[in-house]
């Protein structure tokens, strides 16, 4: 089994971070860190470009997240993967067969979160795998 965490740097992931950790080492399993680059548009260079931007930024961050889980010896394992967060984050949670998906919430309303369709109201509604939202410091 394993820990699956979205994270993408922002303040709610940075939360999201270290309690995935917490709770990987807890029942000393991987933590697999998962970045949803799904690029908006369609074809060409510019879209390619964009994209690749994208799958970038992603690499960094993952390897901050690499970084926090090593210092405390939590194995990792990361995923970049060209689907909308939701998506790569339950894709990902099948395939590693996770115990549970942890994304941070940015502390919105649950009423904006369903209008504006938030990666982790989205989860708590499609993901089989059990979903621990986490919020932020504020």
């Amino acid at each position: 089994m394993a820990v699956v965490l979205g994270y993408d740097e922002s303040s709610g992931a940075a939360r999201a971070l270290r309690v995935a950790i917490e709770v990987a080492h807890a029942f000393d399993e991987r933590l697999v860190l998962v970045y949803g680059a799904a690029a908006l548009g369609g074809m060409g260079e510019e879209y390619r470009s964009h994209q690749e931007a994208i799958r970038q930024a992603g690499r960094t961050a993952l390897g901050r997240a690499v970084e926090a889980a090593d210092a405390v010896g939590v194995p990792t394992t990361v995923e970049i993967l060209d689907e909308k967060p939701a998506q790569a984050l339950i894709e990902a949670a099948t395939r590693h067969q996770a115990r549970v998906i942890v994304v941070g919430s940015w502390g919105e309303s649950p009423m904006r979160g369903a209008l504006l369709g938030s990666t982790p109201h989205k989860l708590l509604h499609m993901s089989p795998i059990p979903v621990l939202c986490v919020p932020t410091d504020d």
